[in-house]
């Protein structure tokens, strides 16, 4: 399941807004309300299946 159907699937309901932005260099980071919760680059590697949704969930506490 992709990052975007996952956050979906499980936060349709509080969710307003999902951006895709496409971006150079291997980049792929996930903010909420403007705050990075998942860096590529500062972890130096690709997210596990389901942890942008434990870090969505976390964040949104």
């Amino acid at each position: 399941m992709s990052t975007v159907q996952e956050l979906l699937t499980n936060h349709q309901q509080v969710l307003e807004d999902v951006r895709l932005i496409p971006g150079g260099s291997g980049i792929f980071d996930v903010t909420v309300d403007d705050e990075l919760i998942y860096s590529k680059h500062e972890t130096g590697r690709h997210i596990n299946s389901g942890e942008i949704t434990e870090l969505f969930e976390k964040f949104s506490k």
